[in-house]
């Protein structure tokens, strides 16, 4: 059977249209097949993202962007990716659209390191990108980069400063100034005086140094007196240590003992110490012997002759004896009245 040469042209003419059309759509990020894995990233910017751009990590591309969507309002975009090679993706991975020096724009994810990852159908973090001229100038000179960032908070702390230097506030710093001024010149004639103090042939602290020094000296001068004291008093401790303290403490324990012994036999009517000093009757006798004792006194005061007669002639004494004391005695402490 021969074909003809018009049935190999429409044959090859089919096959063209039907790969075209499969180009074009590969082109375009639409999948093949239908187990392809898909995420979602919502930005405010895709910076000139479209369909097909390779979604990247760490520099390999692992899928394409299918679909950019901002329905009517366009301030949100959500970005439909399809992967072509299966990606564990950290759930706290973000998703940032990069653009290169050349102007080509891909979705960059930057993993995280999280222990739980992201299935089909979520929805993956996003971070604003830098701008392509931040980009390159990274890639320049980084040097530069971070110089431009340091300029920028330089510049944002020099406006917050100015902010601040308020008319009230230049006061105050004027008399923060003022002030540091006094501090210095107290300072300088502190100074001048701690020199004085310090100085080595008529300052205070010179003069106690020297008196110190003179302490010591004698402290030196004296050491074998210090020595023999110190000799003394070990030998005291030694005599003291010595010492049966036990024994010595027993025996004034026992003494103490026989003295409240005999400190309560006094006390008592017991012994003849205790009658003597407990006993009314032994006062009373002496009492009425006292008394009795002056009468004779007073009567051999008054009438000697009664009692004594040395003369020949004499008489003999015959007059009633003394029942009453005197009156120099009748008040005596040893009368009962």
């Amino acid at each position: 059977m021969t074909i003809s040469n018009e049935t190999k042209v429409g044959a090859l003419t089919s096959i063209a249209i039907v790969l075209l059309i499969l180009g074009f759509n590969f082109l375009k990020g639409k999948s093949f097949k239908s187990n392809k894995v898909k995420y979602y990233a919502v930005f405010d910017n895709i910076q000139g993202l479209a369909n097909s751009n390779p979604v990247m990590i760490n520099g390999k591309q692992v899928g394409t962007v299918f679909n950019t969507d901002g329905g009517m309002d366009m301030r949100k975009i959500k970005v439909t990716m399809n992967m072509s090679i299966p990606v564990n993706i950290p759930d706290n991975s973000v998703a940032v659209v990069t653009t290169s020096l050349l102007g080509t724009t891909s979705l960059e994810i930057k993993l995280g390191n999280a222990t739980k990852y992201y299935t089909n159908g979520d929805t993956i973090a996003t971070e604003a990108s830098s701008g392509m001229f931040d980009v390159a100038l990274q890639k320049v000179d980084p040097v530069l980069a971070q110089v431009k960032i340091a300029v920028k908070s330089l510049d944002s702390l020099l406006g917050s400063v100015n902010s601040l230097f308020d008319p009230n506030t230049k006061n105050n710093i004027k008399g923060t100034l003022e002030n540091l001024n006094k501090t210095t010149a107290n300072l300088t004639v502190s100074s001048a005086y701690l020199q004085t103090l310090l100085n080595t042939q008529s300052g205070a602290l010179a003069k106690t140094l020297n008196n110190v020094s003179s302490f010591t000296g004698a402290l030196a001068s004296n050491n074998d007196k210090m020595n023999d004291i110190m000799t003394n008093v070990e030998k005291t401790t030694a005599n003291f240590s010595k010492l049966d303290v036990e024994k010595t403490l027993a025996s004034l324990n026992g003494t103490i003992n026989e003295l409240k012994n005999t400190v309560g036999k006094i006390n008592s009517d017991n012994g003849t110490l205790g009658l003597l000093l407990n006993d009314k009757k032994l006062y009373t006798n002496l009492n009425a012997t006292s008394n009795k004792l002056n009468l004779l006194l007073d009567d051999v005061r008054l009438h000697p002759k009664r009692y004594i007669n040395i003369s020949v002639f004499g008489k003999k004494d015959k007059e009633t004896p003394l029942m009453v004391p005197l009156p120099d005695t009748v008040n005596a402490p040893y009368l009962n009245k």
